[in-house]
């Protein structure tokens, strides 16, 4: 079934360069062989001591227990498939104190109990974030599931959005429509309750950057009044105008909670107004 390609064990120099090549931390190519569906199977063993640390006490251990085989899944290369599978030990821990009897190795690159390695879990994130890529593409094109990259994705936005917003001069709210709205029935009075809006508010840097700042659900002005609330004062206080379109609701909120700020009407919809009550007279 298998076809073995010729990287000798005796010629280091050729197992050097296939694991530079490979370039996971930590790991090591012993050989690579071809299956019988034209894909590539990348046999790689241990190459970092520190992964012999117990990852309760982290002290080294010299006991074997066992060897066993995972098979995580990594980024692409080339057009043929590529699939990766790592022989690593399982050791003891001797150490009196420690809880843990025994562990396998793993490493950086490959985080314990991970089927992808670090760096297609990135990857995927990457994909979604910045290459505004959907997820079921991303799921295909990797041949991962679809949770696996929404959930790599989840991850690779986490940090950004803790982080804090960036000062705006320019705010822009607008709405934008998001599948169907979602209802659920209440046990109490038996009514259908909106459970999920359909329309959500984005707020973005207008004259800056022109990113996203926040999402949240409704376009309501209770709703974009309390995520306006919740920011920062003194990053309220640098927002010296607000952009919107002719929506009542987002001008009361701009008002209420960004009372100093200068609120503007878009370009497109004063315009469309105008053009709409001049075909009126026109009408008339």
């Amino acid at each position: 079934m298998f076809q073995r390609t010729r990287i000798p064990h005796v010629q280091n120099d050729l197992v050097s360069d296939a694991s530079r090549l490979l370039d996971l931390g930590g790991l090591a190519v012993d050989r690579v062989v071809s299956d019988a569906f034209g894909g590539r199977v990348v046999h790689v063993v241990t190459a970092d001591e520190t992964a012999s640390a117990c990852p309760s006490c982290g002290v080294l251990s010299v006991t074997l227990k066992g060897r066993v085989c995972t098979r995580p899944r990594d980024i692409p290369y080339g057009a043929r498939v590529l699939r990766l599978i790592w022989h690593k030990r399982r050791w003891r821990c001797k150490e009196r104190l420690c809880p843990r009897a025994s562990f396998t190795e793993s490493l950086p690159a490959v985080r314990a109990r991970s089927r992808l390695t670090t760096r297609l879990r990135t990857e995927l994130g990457y994909a979604v974030a910045e290459q505004g890529r959907v997820v079921s593409e991303s799921s295909a094109h990797y041949g991962v599931d679809w949770s696996i990259v929404h959930n790599a994705f989840v991850a690779y936005v986490k940090a950004p959005l803790a982080a804090p917003l960036p000062p705006v001069k320019v705010l822009g709210m607008d709405e934008t429509r998001r599948g169907k709205p979602v209802f659920a029935q209440n046990p109490d009075t038996k009514r259908w309750e909106l459970v999920c809006d359909r329309w959500h508010t984005g707020f973005v840097d207008a004259a800056g950057t022109g990113g996203l700042l926040a999402q949240v659900e409704g376009r309501s002005s209770a709703a974009t009044i309390a995520w306006l609330n919740a920011q920062p004062a003194s990053w309220r206080a640098g927002i010296t105008h607000v952009t919107i379109d002719l929506s009542a609701s987002y001008a009361k909120a701009a008002r209420e909670a960004l009372p100093d700020a200068v609120l503007v009407a878009d370009r497109f919809h004063l315009v469309a107004l105008a053009n709409d009550m001049l075909t009126q007279v026109q009408g008339s």
